[in-house]
Protein backbone atom coordinates (compact mmCIF):
# COMPACT_ATOMS: atom_id res chain seq x y z
CA UNK A 1 0.00 0.00 0.00
CA UNK A 2 1.01 3.50 -1.07
CA UNK A 3 1.92 5.74 2.69
CA UNK A 4 -1.02 7.70 2.17
CA UNK A 5 -3.72 5.87 4.05
CA UNK A 6 -6.23 4.31 1.81
CA UNK A 7 -9.83 5.11 1.59
CA UNK A 8 -12.22 2.45 3.71
CA UNK A 9 -15.20 1.08 3.30
CA UNK A 10 -18.08 0.94 6.02
CA UNK A 11 -21.21 -0.89 6.64
CA UNK A 12 -22.80 0.62 9.32
CA UNK A 13 -25.67 -1.87 9.99
CA UNK A 14 -28.73 -2.14 12.57
CA UNK A 15 -27.67 -4.82 13.90
CA UNK A 16 -23.93 -5.55 12.77
CA UNK A 17 -21.45 -3.22 11.34
CA UNK A 18 -18.13 -3.96 9.24
CA UNK A 19 -15.07 -2.29 7.98
CA UNK A 20 -13.32 -3.36 4.37
CA UNK A 21 -10.26 -2.24 2.11
CA UNK A 22 -9.40 -3.25 -0.91
CA UNK A 23 -5.63 -5.01 -0.76
CA UNK A 24 -4.39 -6.61 -3.88
CA UNK A 25 -7.45 -5.92 -6.01
CA UNK A 26 -9.62 -7.56 -3.58
CA UNK A 27 -11.93 -6.33 -0.60
CA UNK A 28 -11.65 -8.33 2.71
CA UNK A 29 -13.42 -7.11 5.79
CA UNK A 30 -11.22 -6.65 8.93
CA UNK A 31 -11.29 -8.38 12.05
CA UNK A 32 -12.17 -6.26 15.52
CA UNK A 33 -10.59 -6.65 19.01
CA UNK A 34 -11.94 -10.55 19.16
CA UNK A 35 -10.81 -11.36 15.88
CA UNK A 36 -14.59 -11.21 14.93
CA UNK A 37 -15.52 -9.17 10.94
CA UNK A 38 -18.90 -8.47 12.41
CA UNK A 39 -19.08 -5.74 15.14
CA UNK A 40 -22.48 -5.42 16.94
CA UNK A 41 -23.79 -2.57 16.81
CA UNK A 42 -24.85 -1.99 20.30
CA UNK A 43 -23.63 0.52 23.05
CA UNK A 44 -23.56 -0.49 26.70
CA UNK A 45 -22.90 1.91 29.61
CA UNK A 46 -21.65 -0.21 32.47
CA UNK A 47 -22.19 0.86 36.19
CA UNK A 48 -18.62 2.50 36.65
CA UNK A 49 -19.84 4.58 33.86
CA UNK A 50 -17.50 3.14 31.21
CA UNK A 51 -18.43 2.55 28.11
CA UNK A 52 -19.06 -1.12 25.81
CA UNK A 53 -19.19 -1.10 22.14
CA UNK A 54 -19.86 -4.25 20.04
CA UNK A 55 -20.05 -7.76 21.63
CA UNK A 56 -20.11 -7.51 24.95
CA UNK A 57 -22.48 -4.69 24.93
CA UNK A 58 -25.14 -6.83 22.59
CA UNK A 59 -24.47 -9.15 25.20
CA UNK A 60 -25.94 -6.78 27.93
CA UNK A 61 -28.93 -6.01 26.66
CA UNK A 62 -30.47 -9.66 28.13
CA UNK A 63 -28.70 -8.52 31.60
CA UNK A 64 -28.75 -4.72 31.98
CA UNK A 65 -31.27 -3.58 28.83
CA UNK A 66 -31.70 -0.08 30.99
CA UNK A 67 -28.29 0.03 30.06
CA UNK A 68 -27.95 -0.85 27.04
CA UNK A 69 -28.68 0.43 23.25
CA UNK A 70 -29.36 -1.74 20.32
CA UNK A 71 -30.58 -0.69 16.98
CA UNK A 72 -30.49 2.72 17.32
CA UNK A 73 -29.85 2.83 13.22
CA UNK A 74 -33.78 3.27 12.91
CA UNK A 75 -33.42 6.58 14.47
CA UNK A 76 -31.00 8.34 12.51
CA UNK A 77 -32.43 11.65 11.57
CA UNK A 78 -35.12 11.84 14.62
CA UNK A 79 -34.41 13.23 17.55
CA UNK A 80 -34.80 10.48 20.12
CA UNK A 81 -32.49 10.14 23.12
CA UNK A 82 -31.61 7.35 25.10
CA UNK A 83 -30.96 7.38 28.72
CA UNK A 84 -28.33 4.67 29.33
CA UNK A 85 -27.77 4.31 33.43
CA UNK A 86 -27.63 7.88 33.28
CA UNK A 87 -26.14 8.76 30.43
CA UNK A 88 -28.21 10.26 27.30
CA UNK A 89 -27.12 9.72 23.98
CA UNK A 90 -28.75 10.53 20.62
CA UNK A 91 -28.58 8.10 17.79
CA UNK A 92 -25.55 9.81 15.76
CA UNK A 93 -24.27 9.75 18.86
CA UNK A 94 -24.50 6.07 19.01
CA UNK A 95 -23.33 5.13 15.74
CA UNK A 96 -20.61 7.28 16.02
CA UNK A 97 -19.38 5.30 19.30
CA UNK A 98 -19.95 1.99 16.87
CA UNK A 99 -17.74 3.64 14.01
CA UNK A 100 -14.90 4.79 15.92
CA UNK A 101 -14.55 1.13 17.56
CA UNK A 102 -14.02 0.03 13.75
CA UNK A 103 -11.62 2.95 13.11
CA UNK A 104 -9.89 1.72 16.17
CA UNK A 105 -10.25 -1.78 14.89
CA UNK A 106 -8.82 -0.85 11.15
CA UNK A 107 -6.19 1.00 12.72
CA UNK A 108 -4.94 -1.92 14.87
CA UNK A 109 -4.98 -4.45 12.19
CA UNK A 110 -3.19 -2.37 9.50
CA UNK A 111 -1.26 -0.07 11.52
CA UNK A 112 -1.85 3.46 10.35
CA UNK A 113 -3.81 6.32 11.10
CA UNK A 114 -7.73 6.51 9.44
CA UNK A 115 -9.30 9.31 8.05
CA UNK A 116 -11.30 8.97 5.11
CA UNK A 117 -14.36 6.18 4.54
CA UNK A 118 -17.11 5.73 2.67
CA UNK A 119 -20.28 4.50 4.78
CA UNK A 120 -23.09 2.62 3.02
CA UNK A 121 -26.88 3.58 3.58
CA UNK A 122 -30.38 1.85 2.73
CA UNK A 123 -31.19 3.08 -0.40
CA UNK A 124 -34.51 3.90 1.13
CA UNK A 125 -32.85 6.30 3.52
CA UNK A 126 -34.29 9.63 3.57
CA UNK A 127 -32.38 12.90 3.29
CA UNK A 128 -32.36 13.56 7.07
CA UNK A 129 -31.45 9.72 7.51
CA UNK A 130 -28.35 10.50 5.44
CA UNK A 131 -27.41 13.55 7.12
CA UNK A 132 -27.98 12.00 10.35
CA UNK A 133 -25.23 9.19 9.06
CA UNK A 134 -22.50 11.83 8.06
CA UNK A 135 -22.80 13.62 11.53
CA UNK A 136 -22.26 10.25 13.01
CA UNK A 137 -19.12 9.90 11.04
CA UNK A 138 -17.45 13.70 11.74
CA UNK A 139 -18.02 13.13 15.47
CA UNK A 140 -15.94 9.57 15.02
CA UNK A 141 -13.48 11.98 13.44
CA UNK A 142 -14.12 10.17 10.23
CA UNK A 143 -14.09 12.55 6.72
CA UNK A 144 -17.23 11.01 4.35
CA UNK A 145 -17.41 12.68 1.20
CA UNK A 146 -19.43 9.59 -0.39
CA UNK A 147 -22.43 7.92 0.66
CA UNK A 148 -23.13 5.30 -1.13
CA UNK A 149 -26.50 2.96 -1.20
CA UNK A 150 -26.19 -0.71 0.37
CA UNK A 151 -27.86 -2.83 -2.21
CA UNK A 152 -25.25 -0.41 -5.01
CA UNK A 153 -22.35 -1.40 -2.80
CA UNK A 154 -23.54 -5.06 -2.99
CA UNK A 155 -23.87 -4.63 -6.78
CA UNK A 156 -20.45 -3.33 -7.22
CA UNK A 157 -18.92 -6.22 -4.61
CA UNK A 158 -20.80 -8.63 -6.97
CA UNK A 159 -20.15 -6.75 -10.36
CA UNK A 160 -15.88 -7.03 -9.08
CA UNK A 161 -16.15 -10.38 -10.34
CA UNK A 162 -18.59 -10.66 -12.88
CA UNK A 163 -17.34 -7.40 -14.67
CA UNK A 164 -17.68 -9.17 -18.07
CA UNK A 165 -20.84 -10.09 -18.31
CA UNK A 166 -24.15 -8.66 -19.86
CA UNK A 167 -27.07 -9.26 -17.69
CA UNK A 168 -29.81 -7.84 -15.70
CA UNK A 169 -29.87 -8.41 -11.56
CA UNK A 170 -31.81 -7.97 -8.76
CA UNK A 171 -30.28 -7.44 -5.49
CA UNK A 172 -32.53 -8.20 -2.18
CA UNK A 173 -30.98 -6.69 0.57
CA UNK A 174 -32.45 -7.78 4.35
CA UNK A 175 -30.64 -6.46 7.48
CA UNK A 176 -31.07 -6.27 10.35
CA UNK A 177 -33.42 -3.08 10.12
CA UNK A 178 -33.87 -2.35 6.85
CA UNK A 179 -35.38 -3.90 3.51
CA UNK A 180 -34.31 -2.52 -0.29
CA UNK A 181 -34.53 -4.16 -3.66
CA UNK A 182 -32.57 -2.64 -6.33
CA UNK A 183 -32.33 -3.48 -10.00
CA UNK A 184 -29.33 -3.45 -12.24
CA UNK A 185 -28.25 -3.77 -15.54
CA UNK A 186 -24.40 -4.70 -16.07
CA UNK A 187 -22.46 -4.46 -18.72
CA UNK A 188 -18.73 -5.19 -19.42
CA UNK A 189 -17.85 -3.66 -16.11
CA UNK A 190 -20.66 -0.98 -16.09
CA UNK A 191 -23.45 -1.36 -12.91
CA UNK A 192 -26.04 0.88 -14.07
CA UNK A 193 -28.44 0.74 -11.41
CA UNK A 194 -32.27 0.78 -13.01
CA UNK A 195 -34.45 1.36 -9.99
CA UNK A 196 -34.48 1.14 -5.66
CA UNK A 197 -37.46 0.61 -3.80
CA UNK A 198 -37.27 -0.68 0.48
CA UNK A 199 -38.72 0.17 3.67
CA UNK A 200 -36.35 1.44 5.97
CA UNK A 201 -38.47 0.16 9.00
CA UNK A 202 -38.58 -3.49 7.81
CA UNK A 203 -35.28 -6.02 8.58
CA UNK A 204 -34.96 -9.13 10.94
CA UNK A 205 -35.75 -7.14 14.00
CA UNK A 206 -38.90 -6.83 12.61
CA UNK A 207 -39.45 -11.25 12.31
CA UNK A 208 -38.23 -11.50 15.98
CA UNK A 209 -40.35 -9.20 17.03
CA UNK A 210 -43.55 -10.80 16.07
CA UNK A 211 -42.12 -14.40 17.57
CA UNK A 212 -41.71 -12.37 20.68
CA UNK A 213 -45.36 -10.83 20.57
CA UNK A 214 -46.46 -14.55 20.50
CA UNK A 215 -44.88 -15.51 23.15
CA UNK A 216 -45.64 -12.82 25.35
CA UNK A 217 -49.37 -13.35 24.43
CA UNK A 218 -49.08 -17.19 25.01
CA UNK A 219 -47.35 -16.47 28.74
CA UNK A 220 -50.42 -13.84 29.22
CA UNK A 221 -52.93 -16.25 28.58
CA UNK A 222 -51.03 -19.33 30.32
CA UNK A 223 -49.65 -17.12 33.68
CA UNK A 224 -51.61 -13.83 33.61
CA UNK A 225 -48.61 -11.15 33.06
CA UNK A 226 -47.50 -8.84 30.78
CA UNK A 227 -43.91 -9.44 30.17
CA UNK A 228 -43.36 -6.89 28.00
CA UNK A 229 -43.62 -4.33 31.04
CA UNK A 230 -40.53 -6.21 32.50
CA UNK A 231 -37.44 -4.56 30.74
CA UNK A 232 -34.91 -7.80 31.61
CA UNK A 233 -38.08 -9.94 31.10
CA UNK A 234 -38.62 -8.96 27.53
CA UNK A 235 -34.85 -8.81 26.89
CA UNK A 236 -34.40 -12.51 27.34
CA UNK A 237 -37.87 -12.94 25.33
CA UNK A 238 -36.54 -11.39 22.67
CA UNK A 239 -33.14 -12.95 22.97
CA UNK A 240 -34.43 -16.31 22.97
CA UNK A 241 -36.72 -15.52 19.52
CA UNK A 242 -33.91 -14.27 18.04
CA UNK A 243 -31.81 -17.53 18.72
CA UNK A 244 -34.78 -19.65 17.54
CA UNK A 245 -35.64 -17.58 14.26
CA UNK A 246 -32.21 -18.41 13.50
CA UNK A 247 -32.75 -22.21 14.34
CA UNK A 248 -36.01 -22.45 11.83
CA UNK A 249 -33.87 -21.98 9.10
CA UNK A 250 -32.26 -25.06 9.32
CA UNK A 251 -35.11 -26.64 11.83
CA UNK A 252 -38.99 -27.29 10.89
CA UNK A 253 -39.94 -27.23 14.88
CA UNK A 254 -37.38 -25.07 18.15
CA UNK A 255 -38.76 -24.45 21.19
CA UNK A 256 -37.97 -20.99 23.39
CA UNK A 257 -37.25 -21.97 26.47
CA UNK A 258 -37.20 -19.43 29.45
CA UNK A 259 -35.67 -20.09 33.25
CA UNK A 260 -37.20 -18.49 36.02
CA UNK A 261 -38.82 -15.48 33.86
CA UNK A 262 -40.02 -12.67 36.21
CA UNK A 263 -43.91 -12.52 35.12
CA UNK A 264 -45.65 -9.87 37.65
CA UNK A 265 -44.43 -10.97 41.25
CA UNK A 266 -43.36 -14.36 40.87
CA UNK A 267 -40.88 -16.41 37.96
CA UNK A 268 -41.58 -18.98 35.96
CA UNK A 269 -40.03 -22.17 33.82
CA UNK A 270 -41.59 -21.86 30.40
CA UNK A 271 -41.07 -24.12 26.94
CA UNK A 272 -43.38 -22.77 24.03
CA UNK A 273 -42.75 -24.69 21.22
CA UNK A 274 -42.55 -23.16 17.28
CA UNK A 275 -42.78 -24.67 13.98
CA UNK A 276 -41.51 -22.85 10.69
CA UNK A 277 -45.12 -22.78 9.12
CA UNK A 278 -46.30 -20.89 12.25
CA UNK A 279 -43.33 -18.06 12.57
CA UNK A 280 -44.10 -17.95 8.68
CA UNK A 281 -47.80 -17.17 9.32
CA UNK A 282 -46.92 -15.01 12.17
CA UNK A 283 -44.66 -13.01 9.81
CA UNK A 284 -47.24 -13.10 6.54
CA UNK A 285 -47.24 -9.32 6.66
CA UNK A 286 -43.80 -8.86 6.70
CA UNK A 287 -43.18 -11.01 3.98
CA UNK A 288 -46.42 -9.18 1.97
CA UNK A 289 -44.12 -5.85 2.23
CA UNK A 290 -41.34 -7.27 0.73
CA UNK A 291 -43.16 -8.49 -2.39
CA UNK A 292 -44.91 -5.17 -2.70
CA UNK A 293 -41.22 -3.33 -2.63
CA UNK A 294 -40.14 -6.13 -5.26
CA UNK A 295 -42.78 -5.20 -7.66
CA UNK A 296 -42.83 -1.48 -7.25
CA UNK A 297 -38.56 -1.77 -7.79
CA UNK A 298 -39.84 -3.98 -10.74
CA UNK A 299 -42.07 -1.35 -12.30
CA UNK A 300 -40.21 1.66 -12.24
CA UNK A 301 -37.08 -0.40 -13.96
CA UNK A 302 -39.73 -1.23 -16.58
CA UNK A 303 -38.57 -5.14 -15.92
CA UNK A 304 -40.86 -8.13 -15.53
CA UNK A 305 -39.95 -10.58 -13.45
CA UNK A 306 -38.90 -13.00 -16.32
CA UNK A 307 -36.77 -10.38 -17.85
CA UNK A 308 -34.23 -10.96 -15.34
CA UNK A 309 -31.28 -12.86 -15.49
CA UNK A 310 -30.19 -13.29 -11.92
CA UNK A 311 -31.69 -12.54 -8.27
CA UNK A 312 -29.08 -11.82 -5.60
CA UNK A 313 -29.45 -12.29 -2.03
CA UNK A 314 -27.45 -9.60 0.56
CA UNK A 315 -27.85 -9.41 4.49
CA UNK A 316 -27.88 -11.80 7.25
CA UNK A 317 -31.96 -11.87 7.37
CA UNK A 318 -31.79 -13.57 4.17
CA UNK A 319 -31.05 -16.79 5.20
CA UNK A 320 -34.37 -17.11 6.26
CA UNK A 321 -36.36 -19.91 3.90
CA UNK A 322 -39.31 -18.12 3.61
CA UNK A 323 -36.92 -15.04 1.94
CA UNK A 324 -35.68 -17.62 -0.12
CA UNK A 325 -38.74 -19.53 -0.69
CA UNK A 326 -40.77 -15.43 -1.75
CA UNK A 327 -38.16 -14.62 -3.89
CA UNK A 328 -38.26 -17.61 -6.07
CA UNK A 329 -42.33 -17.12 -6.12
CA UNK A 330 -41.62 -13.98 -7.63
CA UNK A 331 -38.93 -14.47 -10.02
CA UNK A 332 -39.58 -18.38 -10.70
CA UNK A 333 -36.30 -19.35 -9.88
CA UNK A 334 -33.46 -19.97 -7.07
CA UNK A 335 -31.87 -16.53 -5.71
CA UNK A 336 -27.86 -16.90 -5.73
CA UNK A 337 -25.72 -16.11 -2.63
CA UNK A 338 -22.47 -15.49 -4.65
CA UNK A 339 -21.06 -13.60 -1.62
CA UNK A 340 -21.60 -13.94 2.68
CA UNK A 341 -24.77 -12.21 3.02
CA UNK A 342 -23.57 -10.31 5.90
CA UNK A 343 -20.16 -9.27 4.38
CA UNK A 344 -21.48 -8.44 1.15
CA UNK A 345 -22.44 -4.60 1.84
CA UNK A 346 -19.15 -3.82 3.02
CA UNK A 347 -17.34 -5.11 0.33
CA UNK A 348 -18.84 -3.16 -2.12
CA UNK A 349 -18.16 -0.41 -0.13
CA UNK A 350 -14.66 -1.16 -0.24
CA UNK A 351 -14.57 -0.75 -4.18
CA UNK A 352 -16.24 2.32 -3.75
CA UNK A 353 -13.40 3.44 -1.84
CA UNK A 354 -11.08 2.23 -4.28
CA UNK A 355 -12.94 3.69 -6.81
CA UNK A 356 -13.01 7.03 -5.27
CA UNK A 357 -8.83 6.59 -4.41
CA UNK A 358 -8.88 6.18 -8.46
CA UNK A 359 -6.93 2.88 -7.99
CA UNK A 360 -5.89 1.65 -11.28
CA UNK A 361 -6.84 -2.08 -11.29
CA UNK A 362 -10.98 -1.17 -10.95
CA UNK A 363 -10.30 1.46 -14.11
CA UNK A 364 -12.57 -0.49 -16.16
CA UNK A 365 -15.56 -0.27 -13.21
CA UNK A 366 -18.05 2.72 -13.73
CA UNK A 367 -21.62 2.49 -11.18
CA UNK A 368 -24.74 4.80 -12.20
CA UNK A 369 -27.29 5.29 -8.96
CA UNK A 370 -30.83 6.93 -9.05
CA UNK A 371 -32.58 8.83 -6.34
CA UNK A 372 -34.55 6.35 -4.84
CA UNK A 373 -37.27 9.05 -3.60
CA UNK A 374 -39.42 11.72 -5.36
CA UNK A 375 -38.02 15.14 -4.38
CA UNK A 376 -40.23 18.32 -5.07
CA UNK A 377 -41.94 21.71 -3.76
CA UNK A 378 -45.12 22.57 -1.69
CA UNK A 379 -47.83 23.93 -4.61
CA UNK A 380 -51.24 25.32 -4.38
CA UNK A 381 -53.87 25.30 -7.33
CA UNK A 382 -57.04 27.20 -7.38
CA UNK A 383 -60.31 25.15 -8.01
CA UNK A 384 -62.82 27.89 -8.92
CA UNK A 385 -63.18 30.37 -5.85
CA UNK A 386 -61.16 28.15 -3.77
CA UNK A 387 -57.59 27.55 -3.52
CA UNK A 388 -56.12 24.02 -2.46
CA UNK A 389 -52.74 24.31 -1.23
CA UNK A 390 -50.02 21.91 0.36
CA UNK A 391 -50.11 19.93 -2.57
CA UNK A 392 -46.80 18.02 -3.45
CA UNK A 393 -45.14 18.85 -7.16
CA UNK A 394 -41.78 16.62 -7.89
CA UNK A 395 -39.09 18.15 -9.71
CA UNK A 396 -36.87 14.96 -9.60
CA UNK A 397 -38.95 11.51 -9.87
CA UNK A 398 -37.62 8.69 -7.97
CA UNK A 399 -35.50 6.22 -10.22
CA UNK A 400 -33.98 9.27 -11.82
CA UNK A 401 -30.15 8.56 -12.97
CA UNK A 402 -27.78 10.82 -11.01
CA UNK A 403 -26.20 13.03 -10.93
CA UNK A 404 -28.81 15.28 -12.12
CA UNK A 405 -30.22 19.17 -12.64
CA UNK A 406 -33.88 19.36 -13.12
CA UNK A 407 -36.14 23.22 -13.84
CA UNK A 408 -39.52 23.28 -13.16
CA UNK A 409 -41.49 26.65 -13.48
CA UNK A 410 -44.33 27.98 -10.99
CA UNK A 411 -46.40 31.23 -10.98
CA UNK A 412 -47.50 33.30 -8.42
CA UNK A 413 -51.25 32.79 -6.80
CA UNK A 414 -52.12 36.26 -6.09
CA UNK A 415 -52.58 39.72 -7.25
CA UNK A 416 -49.87 41.69 -5.70
CA UNK A 417 -48.07 38.71 -4.31
CA UNK A 418 -44.64 39.87 -2.86
CA UNK A 419 -43.33 36.77 -1.61
CA UNK A 420 -42.89 33.11 -2.38
CA UNK A 421 -42.00 30.38 0.33
CA UNK A 422 -40.15 27.26 -1.40
CA UNK A 423 -40.53 24.29 0.83
CA UNK A 424 -39.09 21.29 -0.35
CA UNK A 425 -40.00 17.89 0.40
CA UNK A 426 -39.13 14.11 0.21
CA UNK A 427 -41.51 11.49 -0.38
CA UNK A 428 -44.12 9.46 -2.40
CA UNK A 429 -47.41 11.42 -0.94
CA UNK A 430 -49.62 13.44 -2.93
CA UNK A 431 -49.53 15.83 -0.03
CA UNK A 432 -46.74 17.57 1.50
CA UNK A 433 -47.93 16.95 5.13
CA UNK A 434 -47.32 13.18 4.53
CA UNK A 435 -44.01 13.76 3.57
CA UNK A 436 -40.57 14.87 4.63
CA UNK A 437 -39.77 18.32 4.64
CA UNK A 438 -36.34 19.15 3.76
CA UNK A 439 -35.86 22.56 4.19
CA UNK A 440 -37.57 25.91 3.16
CA UNK A 441 -36.74 29.24 1.76
CA UNK A 442 -38.81 32.89 1.21
CA UNK A 443 -38.34 34.65 -1.97
CA UNK A 444 -39.28 38.21 -0.78
CA UNK A 445 -39.73 41.58 -2.66
CA UNK A 446 -41.50 40.08 -5.47
CA UNK A 447 -42.62 43.08 -7.96
CA UNK A 448 -45.94 43.90 -8.12
CA UNK A 449 -47.91 41.97 -10.52
CA UNK A 450 -51.15 40.46 -11.62
CA UNK A 451 -51.57 36.56 -10.21
CA UNK A 452 -49.72 34.33 -12.79
CA UNK A 453 -47.82 36.97 -13.97
CA UNK A 454 -44.53 36.42 -11.57
CA UNK A 455 -43.03 32.91 -12.55
CA UNK A 456 -40.07 31.40 -10.53
CA UNK A 457 -37.98 28.32 -11.82
CA UNK A 458 -37.34 26.39 -9.27
CA UNK A 459 -33.71 24.13 -9.53
CA UNK A 460 -32.77 20.78 -8.27
CA UNK A 461 -29.55 19.76 -8.41
CA UNK A 462 -28.63 15.93 -6.47
CA UNK A 463 -25.41 14.55 -6.77
CA UNK A 464 -24.04 10.58 -6.04
CA UNK A 465 -24.00 11.79 -1.70
CA UNK A 466 -27.88 12.55 -1.66
CA UNK A 467 -26.63 15.97 -1.57
CA UNK A 468 -29.61 18.54 -2.64
CA UNK A 469 -28.79 21.94 -3.53
CA UNK A 470 -31.55 24.44 -4.89
CA UNK A 471 -31.57 27.07 -6.82
CA UNK A 472 -34.32 29.67 -7.53
CA UNK A 473 -34.93 32.41 -10.48
CA UNK A 474 -37.22 35.24 -10.78
CA UNK A 475 -37.73 34.56 -14.14
CA UNK A 476 -38.81 39.33 -14.31
CA UNK A 477 -35.84 40.53 -13.00
CA UNK A 478 -33.31 37.08 -13.04
CA UNK A 479 -32.34 37.65 -9.45
CA UNK A 480 -31.14 34.11 -8.05
CA UNK A 481 -30.55 32.58 -5.00
CA UNK A 482 -28.77 28.89 -4.37
CA UNK A 483 -28.98 26.83 -0.90
CA UNK A 484 -28.37 23.25 -0.10
CA UNK A 485 -30.63 21.85 1.68
CA UNK A 486 -29.10 20.90 4.90
CA UNK A 487 -31.33 22.22 7.77
CA UNK A 488 -33.49 18.87 8.10
CA UNK A 489 -34.97 17.91 11.21
CA UNK A 490 -33.15 16.12 13.52
CA UNK A 491 -29.83 17.11 11.06
CA UNK A 492 -26.84 18.48 13.95
CA UNK A 493 -24.97 21.85 13.22
CA UNK A 494 -21.26 22.07 13.20
CA UNK A 495 -21.59 23.23 16.80
CA UNK A 496 -23.66 20.42 17.98
CA UNK A 497 -20.85 17.89 15.99
CA UNK A 498 -18.16 19.65 17.79
CA UNK A 499 -20.03 19.92 21.14
CA UNK A 500 -20.84 16.07 20.54
CA UNK A 501 -16.89 15.64 19.71
CA UNK A 502 -16.10 16.85 23.20
CA UNK A 503 -18.79 14.42 24.57
CA UNK A 504 -17.34 11.59 23.05
CA UNK A 505 -13.81 12.13 23.86
CA UNK A 506 -14.74 12.60 27.80
CA UNK A 507 -16.24 9.08 27.84
CA UNK A 508 -14.32 6.62 29.50
CA UNK A 509 -14.65 3.61 26.71
CA UNK A 510 -13.90 0.53 27.74
CA UNK A 511 -10.08 -0.22 26.68
CA UNK A 512 -9.85 -2.84 23.14
CA UNK A 513 -7.38 -4.93 24.46
CA UNK A 514 -9.72 -5.81 27.55
CA UNK A 515 -12.51 -6.72 24.99
CA UNK A 516 -12.18 -10.16 24.85
CA UNK A 517 -12.28 -10.81 28.47
CA UNK A 518 -14.97 -8.42 29.21
CA UNK A 519 -17.32 -10.15 26.19
CA UNK A 520 -16.66 -14.00 27.07
CA UNK A 521 -17.58 -12.56 30.45
CA UNK A 522 -21.07 -10.60 29.46
CA UNK A 523 -21.66 -14.08 27.04
CA UNK A 524 -21.71 -16.21 29.95
CA UNK A 525 -23.67 -13.94 32.29
CA UNK A 526 -26.77 -13.87 29.59
CA UNK A 527 -26.29 -17.10 29.59
CA UNK A 528 -26.40 -18.00 33.13
CA UNK A 529 -29.88 -16.63 33.18
CA UNK A 530 -30.86 -19.46 30.83
CA UNK A 531 -29.84 -22.57 32.64
CA UNK A 532 -30.51 -24.86 35.44
CA UNK A 533 -29.07 -27.77 36.83
CA UNK A 534 -26.00 -28.82 36.88
CA UNK A 535 -25.51 -27.00 33.38
CA UNK A 536 -25.64 -23.91 35.44
CA UNK A 537 -23.36 -25.14 38.31
CA UNK A 538 -20.40 -26.11 35.55
CA UNK A 539 -20.63 -22.51 33.92
CA UNK A 540 -20.98 -20.80 37.19
CA UNK A 541 -17.62 -22.54 38.06
CA UNK A 542 -16.03 -21.39 34.86
CA UNK A 543 -17.05 -18.35 35.37
CA UNK A 544 -15.54 -17.81 39.25
CA UNK A 545 -12.45 -19.50 37.85
CA UNK A 546 -11.90 -16.88 34.98
CA UNK A 547 -12.75 -14.17 37.85
CA UNK A 548 -10.06 -15.24 40.11
CA UNK A 549 -7.69 -15.63 36.94
CA UNK A 550 -8.68 -11.70 36.20
CA UNK A 551 -7.62 -10.66 39.98
CA UNK A 552 -3.88 -12.16 39.52
CA UNK A 553 -3.37 -10.57 36.39
CA UNK A 554 -1.93 -13.37 35.15
CA UNK A 555 -2.10 -13.22 31.09
CA UNK A 556 -1.22 -17.10 30.60
CA UNK A 557 -3.66 -18.39 33.46
CA UNK A 558 -6.34 -15.22 31.92
CA UNK A 559 -5.99 -16.31 28.16
CA UNK A 560 -6.60 -20.35 29.63
CA UNK A 561 -9.06 -19.98 31.92
CA UNK A 562 -10.72 -17.59 28.83
CA UNK A 563 -10.63 -20.48 26.54
CA UNK A 564 -12.15 -23.24 28.83
CA UNK A 565 -14.79 -20.56 29.44
CA UNK A 566 -15.78 -19.65 25.93
CA UNK A 567 -15.26 -23.42 24.85
CA UNK A 568 -17.76 -24.24 27.52
CA UNK A 569 -20.11 -21.59 26.23
CA UNK A 570 -20.10 -23.58 22.75
CA UNK A 571 -20.94 -26.58 24.29
CA UNK A 572 -24.09 -25.19 26.64
CA UNK A 573 -25.31 -23.33 23.86
CA UNK A 574 -25.50 -26.12 21.13
CA UNK A 575 -26.80 -28.34 24.36
CA UNK A 576 -24.44 -30.91 24.27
Amino acid sequence: MSSRPPIFGIDLGTTFSLISVLQDGVPVVLPNALGEGLTASAVSVMEDGRVLVGAPARARATTHPERTALAFKRDMGTDRVYDLGGHRFTAPELSALVLQALKHDAEAALGMAIEEAVVTVPAYFDEAQRQATRAAAQIAGLRVDRIINEPTAAALAYGLHERHRELTAVVLDLGGGTFDVTVLELIEGVIEIQSSAGDSRLGGEDFVDLLADRVAARIETSHGGDVRRHPQAWARVREACEQAKRRLSSVETTTVALVELPIGAATADLEIAFTRAEAEEAWAGLLERIRTAVTRALADARRRPEQIDEVLLVGGATRMPCITRLAAQIFGRLPLRHLPPDEAVALGAAVQAALKEGQASLDDMVVTDVAPMTLGVESATAMGSRVVSGLFTPILDRGTVIPVSRVKRFYTMSDGQRMIDVRVFQGEHSLCKDNRLLGRYEISDLPPAPAGAEAVDIRFTYDLNGILEVETTLVSTGRQHAFVVQQTPGRLTPEQIAKAREKMAALKVHPRELLPNTTALARAEALHLELVGAAREELAHAMALFRGALEQENPDLIDACRARLTALLGVLRRGD
